[in-house]
């Protein structure tokens, strides 16, 4: 079969995403120690976790190391998150006249209470002016340095926003758009819908902007389906490779005719887990490296056999001596689970109504009392 190939450049005269794989920006997962594991794994473009726009101008501490990266990191992707077009294009330009990034993406996908209720991520996308107003200024702001978009479908089955943003979006001159199959209310559960994937694509085509798909690829077999099936660009990998980091050598292999190489044997998949870890106490320290590292545990050791008492432990874990204790009392003979491995992994709850601000759904159009929601709208979010 014949894929088709993102040839976008990240900038000018850089790059080319090849294969047409993304990693999704993950909250608390997508730092520089798990966009090595991947990126070591398979060629692709690999997002930092989201920051905001705001606190990257007020140059939050915190902030500033999650959009500083490797020095083998080519190329660079950072993902913001913001509310405001003006404090948007100041955070642009930091990023572009300090060199932080190759590439930009506008995050108006999140769906999490804290975030919808303010107006803010997936239900942004609802004002349309707004919408409009934050990727311009981006756009603008960014100069040479490709800025691209990620978005659900909308807030819920009733209140659609994407085929109206992706047109914004293609407009103001963004380098492609990613849609994830969802909605807001839908959250993680369900089924994505890569009909809707279709539909952008075809909406978009007058423009000449790639359309990326997003949602329930957990196999490099799931990515090529959603291409064959939708016409999509290029393919944008959330939670399909928690725990999976290796899935982005399956998918570059896919991309490119190549025999795609079977999953590990659990003690492969251990040395990863281990590998992980370490990286994680290079970057942070020990204390919270480990930390980080807990969360990880469930999804590495997903369909293999494990000992109750040593998963509970896992999950406790606070040092690289304790780590290996554990790990050496695990049976590592054992092959990958082929039928939990193509499942879905990590967050799979939906189906809430989504928390948006009083009023917000009465117009299209930014008004007074939505401006005054949206003053909050970045606080307590991702990046300070």
């Amino acid at each position: 079969m014949t894929t088709t190939t993102f040839a976008g450049k990240l900038c000018a005269g850089g790059p080319v995403i090849d294969p047409p794989v993304v990693l999704a920006p993950m909250a608390g997962i997508t730092n520089r120690a798990f966009r090595r594991l991947c990126r070591e794994a398979g060629a692709g473009l690999y997002v930092s976790e989201m920051v905001t726009s705001r606190a990257l101008i007020e140059r939050n501490a915190e902030t500033l190391d999650m959009v500083t990266f490797a020095g083998d990191e080519n190329p660079r992707s950072v993902q913001l998150y913001g509310v405001d077009p003006q404090v948007m294009a100041q955070a642009v330009r930091i990023i572009v006249d300090e060199d932080r990034a190759d590439h930009i993406d506008l995050n108006f996908g999140c769906p999490v209470p804290k975030v919808t209720r303010k107006g803010g991520g997936s239900a942004l996308p609802w004002k349309q002016d707004l919408f409009r107003a934050i990727v311009r200024a981006a756009v603008q702001a960014a100069g040479p340095v490709p800025v691209s978009v990620k978005m659900r479908k909308g807030i819920d089955d009733e209140h659609l926003t994407y085929l109206a943003a992706g047109a914004a979006a293609a407009e103001e001159g963004v380098a492609w758009v990613a849609l994830h199959g969802r909605t807001a209310a839908q959250m993680y559960g369900d089924t994505a819908d890569w009909s809707a994937i279709a539909r952008l694509k075809e909406h978009l085509a007058g423009y000449g902007t790639p359309v990326l798909g997003n949602g329930d690829i957990w196999t490099a077999a799931d990515a090529l389906a959603m291409v064959r099936q939708t016409g999509a660009d290029g393919v944008v990998v959330g939670r399909g490779c928690l725990g999976r980091p290796w899935l982005f050598g399956q998918l570059a292999a896919a991309f490119t005719g190549a025999k795609i190489p079977a999953d590990p044997h659990f003690a492969e998949v251990l040395r990863t887990l281990r590998r992980h870890a370490q990286l994680l106490r290079d970057d942070y320290g020990e204390a919270r490296g480990c930390r980080d590292m807990r969360k990880h545990m469930a999804w590495y050791l997903k369909g293999f056999s494990v000992k109750q008492q040593i998963r509970q432990s896992l999950g406790t874990v606070s040092s690289l001596a304790e780590l290996d204790d554990l790990i050496g009392q695990i049976n590592g003979d054992q092959e990958f689970n082929q039928v939990v491995g193509a499942g879905p992994r990590g967050r799979t709850a939906g189906g809430r109504r989504p928390t948006l601000p009083d009023g917000w759904l009465d117009s299209r159009f930014l008004d007074e009392a939505a401006a005054e929601h949206l003053l909050e709208a970045e606080l307590g979010v991702s990046g300070g």
